[in-house]
C-alpha cells in the first residue's frame, strides 16, 4: 500500500468538528485530500436552517469521488440537542421513556430523521442506550430512556428503526453503559465498580439487544469498569470492546467519545489516544474541536501503521466499515425549497404533546 492509499485510510477513521458557520477552507482542504472521513456539527456552527443546509451541502461536496462524507450531530432532545426552533424542539428521552408508546417512540425516529435529512446528515449520535440507574449521575439523568434495561432496549431500538427507516443513521451509545457513573466524562474519569454479572444484566443489555437488531454504529464510553478491565477505559480496552466485536457479534462501526474529553485527554496525548484505541478495537475517532490534534492524529495511525502490519490491517478494516456506513446513508444532497416547511411541522409538535400527555 503506498503512503498517499495509507493517508487516505487513516483519514477515514476521523470525524471532526470545527468552528464557524461556514467550512474553514483548511478543512475543505483536507476532506478533499482524503485525510477526513467524517464532520460533525455542534451549535457552534448553527445560526438558521438555510445556513445548516449550505453548510452541509459544501461538506459533502469537498468529499472524494466515491468516498462520501460521514455529515453527524448529537441531536437526541432535551439537553442535547445541536439543532433548534424553527427545527423540532424534542422532549428528552426520559419522558418518550415514561410515556412507553413503542410507536410514538418510532414517530420520533422517523421525525428526527425527515428534518436531518432535509438539512443534509446522515448520522445522528442517538439513541442513548444508558440505563439510569444512578439518579446523582451528572452527565446521563433524563438523556437516557429509563432506569429498566429492557424498556431503554425497547424504546432505543424503535428510534433507531424510526432514524433508519428515514434514511439517517443510528448510533447507540456509550458502551458498555454510562448510566451509573458519579463523573462526567468531559470533565474527568468515572469509575462504575459492579461486578461483571451486573453490568451484564443492567448495563450491557440494551447494547447486546442493539447488535441483533442491526444497530450501524456504536460508541464508546470513557469510563473504566475494573470488573472488566481494571486499568483502561473502554475506549482503550480490548478487552471491553472484544465483548461488543467478538463475543456480542458487532459488524457496525465503533466510534470513540469525542478524545479531546479530559477524562482521556488529561491522561494521554492525542497519538497515543488514537493508535491505543484502534488497536483495542475503535473504527472512528472523534476530535471534536481542534485541527492540530486532528493531523496529529491521523500522523500518528499512518506512522504507526507503516511499521506495523497488524495495525495496518486494522486502519483497512476500519476506514473499509466507515466507507460502509457512508455509503449505505449517502445520497445526493441539495437544501430542499421548502425547507422551513419541513422543520417544526404540525405533526411533529404534535408527536411532542403526545409524549408530555397532552
Amino acid at each position: 500500500m503506498s503512503v498517499r492509499d495509507l493517508v487516505a485510510r487513516a483519514g477515514r477513521t476521523l470525524i471532526v468538528g470545527f468552528d464557524g458557520l461556514e467550512p474553514p477552507a483548511e478543512l475543505v482542504a483536507r476532506i478533499r485530500d482524503g485525510r477526513v472521513g467524517g464532520v460533525i456539527l455542534f451549535a457552534r456552527n448553527v445560526r438558521a436552517p438555510e445556513q445548516v443546509a449550505a453548510l452541509t451541502m459544501a461538506l459533502r461536496q469537498a468529499a472524494p469521488a466515491g468516498r462520501p462524507l460521514v455529515v453527524a450531530v448529537d441531536q437526541e432532545g432535551g439537553r442535547v440537542q445541536r439543532l433548534r426552533a424553527p427545527a423540532t424542539e424534542w422532549p428528552p428521552m426520559a419522558a418518550v421513556g415514561r410515556r412507553d408508546e413503542i410507536r410514538l417512540t418510532y414517530g420520533v425516529g422517523r421525525a428526527l430523521a425527515a428534518e436531518l435529512r432535509a438539512l443534509g446528515f446522515t448520522l445522528d449520535f442517538a439513541p442513548v442506550l444508558d440505563v439510569h440507574t444512578n439518579p446523582a449521575n451528572p452527565v446521563i439523568g433524563d438523556r437516557a430512556f429509563g432506569a429498566d434495561p429492557q424498556l431503554v432496549a425497547a424504546h432505543g431500538l424503535a428510534l433507531m428503526r424510526g432514524l433508519h427507516d428515514g434514511g439517517i443513521a443510528a448510533c447507540g451509545k456509550h458502551f458498555p453503559g454510562h448510566g451509573d457513573t458519579a463523573k462526567d466524562s468531559h470533565f474527568d474519569l468515572p469509575v462504575v465498580t459492579h461486578d461483571e454479572a451486573r453490568l451484564r444484566r443492567i448495563e450491557l443489555a440494551p447494547f447486546a439487544a442493539a447488535v441483533q437488531a442491526g444497530m450501524p454504529v456504536m460508541m464508546t464510553a470513557h469510563v473504566v469498569y475494573p470488573a472488566l478491565d481494571p486499568e483502561l477505559p473502554a475506549t482503550l480496552s480490548p478487552r471491553i470492546l472484544g465483548i461488543l466485536r467478538e463475543e456480542l457479534g458487532f459488524r457496525g462501526v465503533i466510534v470513540s467519545d469525542d478524545l479531546e474529553m479530559k477524562a482521556v485527554a488529561d491522561r494521554y496525548g492525542i497519538a497515543d489516544l488514537v493508535v491505543r484505541s484502534l488497536r483495542a478495537g475503535c473504527d472512528a475517532f472523534l476530535i471534536c474541536h481542534r485541527a492540530d490534534l486532528q493531523e496529529q492524529a491521523l500522523e500518528a495511525l499512518v506512522a504507526a501503521a507503516e511499521t506495523d502490519g497488524a495495525l495496518r490491517d486494522r486502519v483497512e478494516a476500519a476506514a473499509a466499515r466507515v466507507d460502509a456506513l457512508a455509503a449505505r446513508f449517502d445520497g445526493e444532497y441539495a437544501p430542499p425549497a421548502d425547507l422551513r416547511a419541513r422543520l417544526g411541522t404540525a405533526g411533529h409538535r404534535d408527536l411532542c404533546t403526545a409524549i408530555l400527555g397532552g
